[in-house]
Protein backbone atom coordinates (compact mmCIF):
# COMPACT_ATOMS: atom_id res chain seq x y z
CA UNK A 1 0.00 0.00 0.00
CA UNK A 2 0.95 3.68 -0.77
CA UNK A 3 2.72 5.07 1.94
CA UNK A 4 0.57 8.43 2.22
CA UNK A 5 -2.54 6.42 1.87
CA UNK A 6 -1.14 3.66 4.62
CA UNK A 7 -0.92 6.78 6.89
CA UNK A 8 -4.03 8.37 6.12
CA UNK A 9 -5.77 5.57 7.06
CA UNK A 10 -3.89 5.49 10.17
CA UNK A 11 -5.18 8.84 11.30
CA UNK A 12 -8.03 7.67 10.24
CA UNK A 13 -8.99 4.70 12.01
CA UNK A 14 -7.41 6.13 15.14
CA UNK A 15 -9.41 9.16 15.40
CA UNK A 16 -12.44 7.19 14.61
CA UNK A 17 -12.10 4.27 17.31
CA UNK A 18 -10.80 5.89 19.61
CA UNK A 19 -13.69 8.65 19.14
CA UNK A 20 -15.80 5.45 19.64
CA UNK A 21 -14.32 4.10 22.85
CA UNK A 22 -14.26 7.66 24.30
CA UNK A 23 -17.87 7.86 23.48
CA UNK A 24 -18.40 4.13 24.98
CA UNK A 25 -16.94 4.83 27.95
CA UNK A 26 -18.74 7.79 28.85
CA UNK A 27 -22.18 6.34 27.92
CA UNK A 28 -21.61 3.44 30.62
CA UNK A 29 -20.18 5.51 33.03
CA UNK A 30 -23.68 6.30 34.77
CA UNK A 31 -23.92 2.45 35.43
CA UNK A 32 -21.03 2.62 37.71
CA UNK A 33 -21.30 5.96 39.07
CA UNK A 34 -24.37 7.09 39.39
CA UNK A 35 -24.71 10.76 38.39
CA UNK A 36 -26.51 13.45 40.70
CA UNK A 37 -29.98 13.29 40.23
CA UNK A 38 -30.96 15.64 37.21
CA UNK A 39 -27.32 15.46 35.76
CA UNK A 40 -26.85 13.92 32.42
CA UNK A 41 -23.41 13.01 32.01
CA UNK A 42 -23.55 12.47 28.56
CA UNK A 43 -23.75 15.99 27.08
CA UNK A 44 -22.29 19.11 26.98
CA UNK A 45 -25.45 20.62 28.15
CA UNK A 46 -25.97 18.48 31.08
CA UNK A 47 -22.36 18.41 32.26
CA UNK A 48 -22.50 22.14 31.93
CA UNK A 49 -25.99 22.39 34.08
CA UNK A 50 -24.41 19.69 36.74
CA UNK A 51 -20.58 20.57 36.88
CA UNK A 52 -21.62 22.11 40.74
CA UNK A 53 -23.15 18.83 41.95
CA UNK A 54 -20.59 16.55 41.00
CA UNK A 55 -18.08 14.99 42.78
CA UNK A 56 -14.55 13.22 42.87
CA UNK A 57 -15.82 9.93 41.93
CA UNK A 58 -17.55 11.63 38.85
CA UNK A 59 -14.65 12.58 37.09
CA UNK A 60 -13.08 8.53 37.03
CA UNK A 61 -14.58 7.63 34.21
CA UNK A 62 -14.42 11.00 31.99
CA UNK A 63 -10.70 10.53 33.05
CA UNK A 64 -10.56 7.00 31.97
CA UNK A 65 -12.51 7.75 28.53
CA UNK A 66 -9.90 10.45 27.52
CA UNK A 67 -6.79 8.17 28.60
CA UNK A 68 -8.12 4.36 27.35
CA UNK A 69 -9.72 6.51 23.97
CA UNK A 70 -6.43 8.09 23.23
CA UNK A 71 -4.55 5.04 24.29
CA UNK A 72 -6.60 2.17 21.92
CA UNK A 73 -6.19 5.19 18.52
CA UNK A 74 -3.09 6.12 18.92
CA UNK A 75 -1.97 2.35 19.25
CA UNK A 76 -3.97 1.73 16.08
CA UNK A 77 -2.81 4.69 13.82
CA UNK A 78 0.70 3.60 15.42
CA UNK A 79 0.27 -0.13 14.09
CA UNK A 80 -1.10 1.28 10.80
CA UNK A 81 1.48 3.84 10.17
CA UNK A 82 4.97 3.92 8.51
CA UNK A 83 6.16 6.35 11.32
CA UNK A 84 4.69 4.63 14.43
CA UNK A 85 5.55 6.79 17.55
CA UNK A 86 4.84 10.21 15.17
CA UNK A 87 1.06 8.87 14.01
CA UNK A 88 0.66 8.56 18.01
CA UNK A 89 1.64 11.27 18.95
CA UNK A 90 -0.50 13.12 16.26
CA UNK A 91 -3.52 11.27 17.55
CA UNK A 92 -2.55 12.10 20.91
CA UNK A 93 -2.04 16.23 20.34
CA UNK A 94 -5.59 15.86 18.31
CA UNK A 95 -7.31 14.53 21.14
CA UNK A 96 -5.36 16.34 23.65
CA UNK A 97 -6.57 20.00 21.70
CA UNK A 98 -10.69 18.08 22.33
CA UNK A 99 -9.37 17.85 25.79
CA UNK A 100 -8.31 21.61 26.36
CA UNK A 101 -11.73 22.67 24.40
CA UNK A 102 -13.84 20.87 26.64
CA UNK A 103 -12.08 22.11 29.63
CA UNK A 104 -12.68 25.55 28.72
CA UNK A 105 -16.57 24.73 27.54
CA UNK A 106 -17.26 23.16 30.82
CA UNK A 107 -14.62 24.35 33.29
CA UNK A 108 -14.51 21.40 35.42
CA UNK A 109 -12.45 21.19 38.79
CA UNK A 110 -9.18 22.39 37.95
CA UNK A 111 -7.77 19.90 40.08
CA UNK A 112 -9.37 17.40 37.11
CA UNK A 113 -8.42 19.22 34.71
CA UNK A 114 -4.41 19.90 35.36
CA UNK A 115 -4.79 15.80 35.82
CA UNK A 116 -6.51 14.93 32.83
CA UNK A 117 -4.74 17.41 30.52
CA UNK A 118 -1.29 15.91 31.80
CA UNK A 119 -2.03 12.68 31.93
CA UNK A 120 -4.49 11.11 30.06
CA UNK A 121 -3.92 12.23 26.32
CA UNK A 122 0.33 12.67 25.57
CA UNK A 123 1.68 10.30 27.77
CA UNK A 124 -0.74 7.80 27.14
CA UNK A 125 -0.41 8.64 23.11
CA UNK A 126 3.38 7.64 23.74
CA UNK A 127 3.12 4.74 25.61
CA UNK A 128 0.54 3.05 22.85
CA UNK A 129 3.39 4.33 20.45
CA UNK A 130 6.67 2.54 22.46
CA UNK A 131 4.25 -0.54 22.28
CA UNK A 132 3.36 -0.68 18.30
CA UNK A 133 6.65 -0.45 17.77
Amino acid sequence: MNPILKNVLALIVGLFIGSIVNRGIIFISGNFVTPPVGVDMTTEEGLKAGMHLLEPKHFIFPFLAHAVGTFVGAYLAARIATRKLLFAMIIGIVFLSGGIWMAVILLSPIWFTLVDLIGAYLPVAYFAGKIAE
